[in-house]
């Protein structure tokens, strides 16, 4: 179907050179467009940008940034656009998790989770959304949340608090920015084994419990993200704005 291409778009994909990214990084540039990942790991980056683009014909490279400075973020949005000269979707997909418990949690580790999972991703929509303003560009802006931004989970504090901002902060962009025709919309992936996610699938009889919730009787894999992905960036969602889409296998229906 036409309105799900992306032929003639660039998107960025923070944290695509791995793990849910790479999925969701992989499904756009199935779906035609040209596509960076960025990620600090510049080694990481060229090893999916290769695999990616062999698998799916299309232009993809990595550019390595820090992402938890605004100098980092405007200097990433800058390399693109010399690049590709617009930037039409962002998704910002990088994760980071610091399981300790309320009592133990300490202020760096609050810092660090917070600046991953919620400052950098208002600033990169921020300096992505003054792009497309600039260029009169009807783009599209994909957050990540999480099961967590409707479950208060034990040990994961600080990642349920930003998960939680996640959801309110893409709202926010999404009654702001409809004037100047940019959507705004987040995916929230239910248990997918990932390196994060790790210790949850190392305690074998927890995760046995987690998979009895959930209706399909699987746990994720991140290509089951690419679709989400493909129509939150296409023409196909221009009226969905503001809203959540939980991909978790039915785990929020029980």
């Amino acid at each position: 179907m036409e309105k799900f291409h992306l032929k003639g778009k660039t998107a960025i994909v923070i944290g695509g050179s791995k793990g849910l990214g790479f999925g969701m990084a992989t499904g756009l540039a199935e779906a035609g467009a040209d596509v960076v990942l960025s990620s600090r790991n510049q080694a990481d980056l060229d090893r999916a940008a290769k695999e990616i683009g062999e698998k799916t014909g299309a232009d993809v490279m990595g550019i390595a940034a820090d992402i938890t400075s605004i100098d980092g973020i405007e200097a990433l949005v800058e390399k693109v656009v010399q690049r590709f000269d617009h930037i039409d979707i962002l998704l910002n997909g990088a994760g980071l998790n610091i399981r300790k418990s309320v009592l133990e949690f300490e202020e760096a580790d609050w810092d660090k989770v917070q600046d991953v999972q919620l400052k950098y991703v208002f600033f990169m929509c921020q300096a992505v959304a003054r792009h497309m303003i600039e260029k009169k560009i009807k783009g599209k802006i994909i957050n990540i949340a999480s099961l967590t931004s409707q479950l208060g989970l034990p040990n994961m504090v600080a990642y349920c608090a930003a998960k939680g901002a996640i959801v309110q902060l893409t709202k926010a962009l999404a009654n702001e920015l409809a004037p100047y025709g940019i959507n705004a919309n987040a995916i929230g992936p239910g248990y997918y084994e990932t390196t994060m996610t790790k210790p949850i699938f190392e305690d074998t009889a927890y995760a046995q419990k987690l998979l009895s919730r959930i209706p399909v009787n699987r746990f994720g894999l991140p290509q089951d993200l690419a679709g989400t992905a493909v129509f939150l960036a296409s023409e196909a969602s221009d009226y969905v704005t503001g809203q959540v889409l939980y991909v978790d296998g039915g785990f929020l229906a029980c």
